[in-house]
């Protein structure tokens, strides 16, 4: 007991007063308030009808579509699905081996809405107010993706990085800084091109006062020779429900919504494909495949025909070949409603009337959706110019990135999909890979490369494809 109120001790001396800043932390940290005891029905009525007019038009207004994408990403065990919860009330961890294992194998989506209370100013996910317990007003809604750490799971987590506009990058206060794939996942993000990060010191409730201010100053010493050496650090308790408010607050501040590009021809990331048939239903009863993930340009509506590459893969003559698919949007979701369009802006699903089968198990996850005959071209050589980096991300020891070899084989990560290809010609600005599964892609995309060290492929650097 005495060891329990020494850490309780502890916590409280690092969380500090509402206000109070420490000389090396560039955010305020503060402790959310306890709950106070639940306001009668008559109170919150009167608390309602005291609220601005504009907040309850702004309440009114909300869109259903979230409009921004967040990825979650960092080492493995470092809360990143636990913060999920906290933000959206969702554990993103459902297939079977990810509760066996405790870790996330696959993409995790979920949404959320910040919400201000009109009268403390404070921000939260929550319909009522910490402080007061009053309604609050919600005013933008975000789609969380949460990304896998595990070492093993890199492509996933590449996967995720290419749909989203900003990240959320978790650091343990309780571990060393930077651990293995905490090193690769931020190198993931700057050569996928994200400029938008937040770091999110996470389980400072775990450590003492001068214990969080160390790790404090590893991350800031771990990002000061990379393009995120001003990015904000928030230290929270995702399990613990500390400095909540001071990271949405962040998010609002570094996030901001990219302008889209709506008017143009669309296309459809495809990072998931499922059947959402349950065993054994009737025939009459079963609906089509559904494709998640996230518009990147245009405006998708309900009933348009589209198509689907590289497509479904068919053995022909004993050889795998793939066959672009068409098929009928029956169905948009969006905010986890039924919507009739949908444009670019946070995780959403395409029902269609695609054979069930053909969608199962992600199948189709890692391709593109438009408009027939309106796609980029489908790609099974790919010539590319290559930027190598100097070390092997994510390795224990320093290893250094030597030339790409002829018949050398390499993990190829482009929009949503991944992929392995052969090296034919390993000319540093004109390097041919032929692919085992075919990519569509435009010229000009770019394409991150993973070259096997040891047991496992590790990050080398990226192309652009010609």
């Amino acid at each position: 007991m005495a060891k329990r109120e020494k850490k309780k001790a502890e916590a409280a001396e690092l969380l500090g007063e509402p206000g109070e800043k420490t000389p090396e932390q560039t955010i305020e940290l503060k402790k959310e308030p306890a709950p106070k005891k639940k306001s009668s029905k008559k109170e919150k009525a009167e608390s309602a009808k005291n609220l601005p007019a504009k907040a309850s038009a702004a309440k009114r207004e909300l869109p259903i579509q979230p409009e921004l994408n967040i990825a979650l990403v960092g080492h493995v065990d470092h809360g990143k699905t636990t913060l999920t919860e906290r933000l959206s009330g969702k554990w993103t961890d459902t297939h079977s081996e990810e509760l066996k294992k405790g870790i996330t194998i696959r993409l995790g989506y979920a949404d959320f809405t910040i919400a201000e209370c009109p009268l403390c100013k404070l921000l939260t996910t929550k319909e009522t107010c910490r402080k007061c317990n009053g309604p609050t007003v919600p005013f933008r809604k975000i789609s969380l993706v949460d990304a896998p750490g595990h070492e093993s799971l890199m492509a996933t987590m590449l996967s995720g990085a290419a749909i989203v506009d900003g990240a959320l990058l978790l650091v343990a206060a309780n571990e060393k800084c930077p651990q293995p794939q905490t090193k690769e996942h931020l190198m993931a993000l700057q050569i996928t091109g994200m400029k938008n990060v937040i770091v999110v010191q996470n389980k400072i409730d775990m450590v003492t006062h001068e214990e969080a201010l160390a790790n404090y100053r590893q991350i800031r010493g771990f990002l000061a020779n990379t393009p995120y050496k001003d990015v904000p650090i928030i230290p929270v308790s995702a399990r613990a429900n500390v400095n909540i408010d001071v990271l949405l607050a962040a998010i609002q501040e570094y996030l901001k919504t990219p302008e889209r590009l709506t008017n143009v021809e669309p296309l459809m990331l495809v990072a998931r494909s499922f059947d959402i048939n349950k065993p054994g239903a009737k025939p009459q009863s079963l609906v089509g495949g559904v494709l998640g993930g996230t518009v990147k340009q245009g405006k998708f509506q309900k009933g348009d025909e589209i198509e689907i590459r590289p497509g479904h893969m068919v053995e022909e003559k004993n050889k795998p070949v793939w066959k672009p698919l068409r098929t009928k949007i029956s169905n948009i979701f969006s905010g986890g409603v039924a919507v009739p369009e949908i444009t670019p802006g946070g995780s959403m699903a395409l029902g269609t009337l695609l054979d069930p089968s053909v969608v199962k198990a992600d199948s189709l996850g890692g391709s593109l959706v438009g408009l027939p005959d309106k796609m980029p071209p489908v790609h099974a050589q790919i010539v590319i110019d290559t930027n190598l980096l100097e070390r092997v991300v994510g390795a224990k020891e320093e290893v250094e990135v030597k030339p790409l070899a002829k018949n050398e084989m390499l993990m190829l990560n482009v929009n949503a999909a991944a992929t392995v290809g052969v090296v034919v010609d390993p000319s540093k600005k004109n390097t041919t890979l032929v692919l085992r599964k075919p990519i569509c892609a435009n010229p000009g995309d770019r394409i991150t490369l993973s070259r096997r060290v040891g047991d496992r492929f590790r990050l080398i650097g990226y192309g652009i494809l010609k």
